[in-house]
């Protein structure tokens, strides 16, 4: 069994910044790619920014230039840095995590129990 947990959600102004954090712990074999989706009512769930065990990057175009994320590999965290955060970006976040359990597993995707993002003055 494999858990995700998220922190760092939570009310911020408008321009403000927020770090949202995740760690994988578990049965955990390798982590391929580790990203960030995110949930805003009535939407579908997007993603917002994702990682592979390379290091290669993915972001939304909503976010690109205003997001970074990070990985620590040895720790099986990811780390999403928002800065400048409009009330557009208020959704629930949920970390996800590609996940082999053994060598011979498949990779399968886990994903966190979601932290809420909520940008208003």
């Amino acid at each position: 069994q494999v858990q995700l947990v998220e922190s760092g959600g939570g009310l911020v102004q408008p321009g403000g910044s927020l770090r949202l954090s995740c760690a994988a712990s578990g049965s955990i074999f390798s982590i391929s790619a580790m990203g960030w989706y995110r949930q805003a009512p009535g939407n579908q769930r997007e993603l917002v920014a994702r990682m592979i065990s390379g290091g290669s990057t993915n972001y939304a175009d909503s976010v690109k230039g205003r997001s970074t994320i990070s990985r620590d590999n040895a720790k099986n965290t990811v780390l999403l840095q928002l800065n400048s955060l409009k009330p557009e970006d208020t959704a629930v976040y949920y970390c996800s995590a590609g996940v082999k359990t053994t060598f011979l597993a498949p990779v399968y995707e886990y994903w966190g129990q979601g932290t809420q993002v909520t940008v208003s003055s």
